[in-house]
């Protein structure tokens, strides 16, 4: 299959993924205050499923620790959207936890990439 194809297939898909997100309702669990936090959630979803496969299929390591620190980002948002329709504050804290962790682990595994020692 050449390049070509496989990029047209890739965004028709992603293209019919969105339209379903924007155009069908979401049945959940959790009683969403509007459609716009349900569609939020999906949309980080889909983007988590993205990011995901970034890791699995990066060609090198600095684009499988991109992919990684998104996903970090993206738990931030999930815990954001939560705290909203549930109106517990914790989520927040564990989003703040989340994004600290993040930060620290991708600034070791960017030296470790570069070749340093963590003590440089």
């Amino acid at each position: 299959m050449t390049r070509t194809v496989r990029w047209a297939i890739g965004a028709i898909s992603i293209l019919a993924v969105a339209l379903g997100i924007v155009y069908l309702p979401f049945p959940s669990m959790i009683r969403w205050q509007s459609d716009f936090l349900a569609r939020s959630f999906m949309w980080l979803i889909f983007s988590a499923i993205l990011c995901l496969w970034r890791v699995l299929r990066g060609p090198t390591a600095p684009d499988r620790a991109v992919a990684i620190d998104m996903l970090g980002i993206l738990i931030v948002g999930f815990c954001a959207i939560l705290s909203l329709p549930t109106g517990r504050d914790w989520y927040i804290d564990i989003g703040i936890a989340w994004a600290l962790q993040s930060f620290i682990g991708i600034m070791a595994l960017a030296k470790y990439l570069e070749g340093k020692d963590f003590d440089e």
